[in-house]
């Protein structure tokens, strides 16, 4: 298997630090990427900051970070092969108690982040008539939950899945490959010491690991015939729960 050049955004914590490491332990060039400064040096120095790492830190809204991580890729690697864009937040606040500045966070975050971090990334992958980019997305989109008042979460999240979609149809003739990847609830710091309050949820009645994620991101990014798929990695949560 060719070494690639995977961008991975939100790398930081969670399911984006762990995706970084899948892909330099199995030997590919990684560039990571936070908000936070600080946090995303810790995170170099733990992943060995080894010369198959680099970073930049930057607010993923902004399409400038976008094209500095696609420049770093190229003047370091060589190519950008992959694009895991992770970033994104996610709270719960009733409906009716959302405002303006509410909503204009998720929908920075979580899409203006994935749309100008692909928009920046594109136009290499053009070049190299080659790439892959994963957005990370949620079964949730298509299975809403009575008593979790997500509707900005979901707003944003649903229009990942729709982006998905067409821009796989837009570029699937340049052989540029896009899907998402779906995840149930995963442990991570997002979801604290109560994470495995929510294992009914899923049919196999346990929450995820970082490392499932981590693999099944790792799959689509190394098959050339996966395109325009929305792939839950849920424990069944898109099927139905566990309600004993």
């Amino acid at each position: 298997m060719k070494k690639q050049t995977i961008i991975v955004t939100g790398a930081s914590s969670g399911i984006g630090k762990e995706i970084a490491r899948h892909f330099l332990e199995k030997g590919d060039n990684v560039v990571i990427n936070s908000f936070t400064a600080k946090k995303l040096e810790e995170v170099y120095q733990e992943l060995g900051a080894g010369e198959n790492l680099a970073m930049v830190a930057g607010n993923v809204s902004d399409k400038k970070t976008g094209e500095r991580l696609v420049a770093t890729a190229v003047e370091k690697f060589g190519s950008a092969d992959v694009l895991v864009n992770n970033a994104g937040i996610f709270e719960t606040k009733p409906f009716l108690e959302v405002d303006e500045a509410y909503l204009d966070r998720f929908l920075n975050t979580n899409l203006k982040g994935t749309y100008f971090t692909t928009q920046a990334v594109i136009p290499q992958m053009l070049k190299q008539r080659d790439g892959v980019v994963i957005n990370i997305g949620t079964p949730l989109v298509n299975h809403a939950l009575g008593g979790v008042p997500i509707t900005a979460q979901m707003a944003s999240k649903g229009a990942i899945h729709a982006l998905t979609l067409q821009l796989a149809a837009e570029f699937g003739k340049d052989n540029i490959r896009v899907n998402t990847v779906a995840p149930g609830t995963i442990r991570t710091p997002m979801h604290g010491k109560d994470a495995d309050d929510s294992a009914g949820l899923h049919l196999l009645n346990r929450v995820g690991e970082v490392e499932d994620i981590a693999e099944m991101v790792y799959t689509v990014a190394k098959s050339n015939f996966i395109s325009g798929a929305i792939i839950n990695v849920d424990g069944g949560l898109a099927a139905g729960h566990n309600l004993n």
